[in-house]
């Protein structure tokens, strides 16, 4: 098993998180949703001599995807998502860029997944779990063996996504959460898009919504 790390940091203008997945023992680190800091990330990866292997989307609004070209290019690294998101990146009216006000945005993937696929990076073995309701083609990225899970805005602490954005369904959403994450040992940390970590224990208990 690596030897991981999550690193938080919170971007942007609705204070979005953005994940280093760090393997202290090779310095590699997958970065999941950089949001819009673009800068402030490549620095912050150099500064600590990290190796970036990866961009993960786990879904295709700006306030996650909007710097990962950027970062993608300054490391010379793939971007991630889901197969499902390809339309929510590249159409501008869904990817909500025009709340940032910006017009005419869009976003891509290098590499599109799909539901099951295990992807081998940066010395971890990352299962994706296709999550739709917050969008067509959000996914949650799970870490089996380090029992972590990068949830996007599937699902937060004490809460669940939003699904009131185009291509939005409340109940695809919680189907999403009770089938893929709900099963996982209790002791499982979640990474969620935005506000406090927390356990897919705590959430199967406390969570109002499920």
């Amino acid at each position: 098993m690596a030897n991981l790390s999550v690193e938080q940091y919170v971007v942007g203008p609705v204070m979005t998180n953005c994940y280093f997945a760090v393997n202290q023992d090779t310095k590699e680190v997958l970065i999941v949703d950089p949001g819009d800091a673009a800068q402030a990330l490549i620095k912050k990866a150099n500064e600590k001599k990290l190796i970036p292997k990866a961009v993960l989307l786990t879904h295709g609004h700006y306030d996650h995807a909007s710097a990962a070209e950027a970062v993608a290019k300054a490391f010379d690294i793939p971007v991630y998502a889901e197969e499902h998101e390809k339309e929510t990146l590249e159409t501008p009216a869904i990817n909500l860029c025009s709340m940032m006000g910006a017009h005419g945005v869009v976003f891509h993937a290098d590499v599109y997944v799909k539901d099951g696929d295990v992807l081998d990076l940066a010395g971890f073995s990352i299962q994706v779990l296709h999550t739709p309701g917050h969008t067509k083609g959000g996914c949650c990225y799970y870490l089996e063996q380090e029992k972590v899970v990068f949830s996007g805005d599937t699902l937060f602490n004490s809460s669940v996504g939003r699904t009131d954005f185009p291509g939005g369904s409340a109940s695809t959403l919680l189907r999403s959460i009770e089938e893929k994450l709900m099963h996982m040992p209790g002791e499982t940390q979640v990474f969620p898009g935005h506000n406090e970590t927390t356990t897919i224990g705590w959430e199967r208990q406390y969570n109002p919504f499920l």
